[in-house]
Order: C-alpha cells, then structure tokens, then sequence
C-alpha cells in the first residue's frame, strides 16, 4: 500500500507574487525558501544573508580593508595608499567613481508597495521598506512574501527584522573597496527586482479595481 504521506524531500514551495494570500496575511514560516544566513557572518566571509535566498550571489571573501572613503574627488594614490588603501582598491574605486554600497536602491522609491493593515504593531511603513528595498540578501520573492506576513508578525519580531536589516546595511558598507563592483552588480539585479515588485503590485491593484466594478454591475443589475 503506497504511503499517502508527501515525500519528505518534496515540502511544499513557499507563495511566490500572484499566489493568493490567507486573509489576515501569510503564515511568517512560509517566508524564506532557505533559512537566511546572520548577518554577522557578512564581514567575516560568508557575505551574511547574500547567498541565503539567492543562491546566485555568491560569497565575500574575508575582507580586513577599510572602507571605502565617501564619494566625491578621491585623494592622491599616495594618500589613499597611507590610509590603507591597495592598489586593488584604488583601481576599482576610479572604476566605480561616486558608487557606494546602497547608491542605486537610494534612487528607487516605495510607491505602490502596499503595507497589508497590521492593528497590533506599529511602524514607520516606509523606513521598514527602505530597509527591505535596500537588502542584497533577501530575494524579490523572499520581500513579497514578508510584506504579506506583516500581519501576523509580532511587534518583536518587526523590530528584529529591522535590527538585522540594518545590520546589514551597515556590514556591507563597511567592506573595502575590492568589492564595491560586485556589490554595485548585485544592488542592480536587487533594484531591478524591486520595480519588478512594484509593478507586479499596480497589476494587482488594476485587477483588483476590474473585479471591484464587475461586482458593482452585477449587483446594480441584479444577478
């Protein structure tokens, strides 16, 4: 007799954007397709969360460089070489000129990402998706399906999540200039992946406003 039991091998993969939604938002277990990486790792040599949901981005190397000066002119090779600086970082910060870890997604915005209604935590909605929007180590679908969980999220956990966000921000930033071209590709898939995000939300909103009229006409017309 075959055992009705699915395959442990084969769980049930997580909701993906246009997947419905339970009402009262998504169970917080189903947001991560692999558990994520801590962040504390990213500077050590595992790039944190980067490969956690990702899979495609890959490892930092263990890094003990300083970080990239602020943009703007650089200083002479000499003195960048007497604040620590190699010839590494100094050719790849003429590369990148004004990049900087967190450059491109500072540039996008958070319009039409809409914040499902959450009555037992608070927030500033749109410091919490800057922080999403800004992750290199959350996939496009991983940030979909924590936005749609934010109901059933507890206050606790809506602070951590900031916390390790943050961190995040903060780890990266903080590595030498020699990975400032692989950060500055993978915030460019990241902010791609964000419009992506937003567009799928206008598309569910128009749907959602077609089925909100048929509804009206049907109703005014008695069926």
């Amino acid at each position: 007799m075959a055992d009705p039991t699915p395959a442990a091998g084969n769980p049930t993969p997580p909701p993906r954007p246009g997947d419905p939604v339970p009402d009262g938002g998504l169970d917080p277990t189903q947001v991560f397709a692999a558990p994520p990486t801590p962040p504390a790792s990213m500077k050590a040599g595992a790039a944190g969360g980067a490969g956690a949901g990702q899979g495609d981005d890959g490892a930092v190397p263990q890094d003990s460089g300083p970080p990239p000066p602020p943009p703007g002119a650089l200083p002479s090779d000499a003195d960048l070489k007497a604040k620590g600086y190699d010839d590494e970082d100094i050719r790849i910060l003429k590369e990148v000129k004004d990049f900087r870890f967190g450059t491109i997604t500072s540039k996008l915005n958070n319009e039409k990402i809409v914040v499902p209604a959450h009555p037992e935590t608070t927030f500033d909605h749109d410091q919490f998706l800057t922080l999403l929007r800004g992750s290199i180590s959350l996939t496009r679908d991983e940030k979909w399906r924590i936005i749609q969980a934010i109901p059933k999220l507890s206050q606790f956990q809506i602070d951590e999540l900031q916390k390790i966000l943050e961190d995040e921000k903060r780890k990266f930033s903080e590595l030498s200039p020699k990975h400032l071209l692989q950060l500055m590709k993978l915030e460019q898939k990241h902010g791609e992946d964000w419009k992506d995000l937003q567009s799928f939300m206008v598309q569910k909103d128009a749907k959602n406003q077609e089925q909100a009229a048929a509804d009206d006409i049907r109703k005014q017309l008695g069926l």
